[in-house]
């Protein structure tokens, strides 16, 4: 599976439960409540840091590692990767929800 589609997957999937879900503020129904809202969460960081290290194995295995002339696929999905994943912990902590209530 391509680490593209699973860091963007994780983009989506922590930023779909918010802070007071985790807290156990805004949120005591549904699947779970506060602990089914945990294990969302905690699915997508380990999905996130995953591609990310499927990123890395990408790079290295396949450009660095054989000495090849030409790294550049490797480096582009590598930081695709990042940016992606960086994107997403910018948007799920970088933001107050008060707006939102």
């Amino acid at each position: 599976m391509d680490p593209d589609f699973l860091v963007l997957f994780y983009s989506y999937r922590i930023n779909a439960v918010s802070n007071g879900q985790v807290r156990g503020d805004s949120y005591s129904e549904g699947c779970l409540g506060q602990t089914g809202a945990r294990i969302w969460l905690f699915i997508g960081f380990m999905l996130a840091f995953g591609s990310l290290i499927a990123s890395m194995w990408i790079l290295f295995g396949g450009y660095v590692a054989k000495e090849k002339d030409i790294v550049y696929p490797g480096i582009a999905v590598f930081f695709q990767n990042a940016f992606i994943f960086f994107g997403g912990l910018v948007f799920k902590f970088g933001r107050t929800e008060d707006l939102w209530q």
